[in-house]
């Protein structure tokens, strides 16, 4: 397993959360996606290492962005 964390902004509510998490969550080999909007942490746990790429555009797909922390 491999956990990686980013910095999302913009997200203010459940509903962010809840975007982030359906886009992240769709990548393939992703096990769990824990959003949190107070803080904007992201992190993304998945069987083999995702690239960044994928997840940064996962993020943006859901109108949001993101950098790796």
């Amino acid at each position: 397993m491999t956990t990686t964390e980013f910095q999302v902004a913009g997200m203010t509510c459940s509903h962010c959360e809840h975007a982030v998490s359906e886009e992240v969550g769709q990548l393939p080999g992703v096990e769990s996606v824990d959003v949190n909007a107070s803080t904007g942490r992201l992190l993304v746990t998945s069987t083999a290492p995702i690239p960044d790429e994928q997840v940064l555009t996962a993020v943006d797909e859901a109108g949001y962005t993101a950098t790796r922390s």
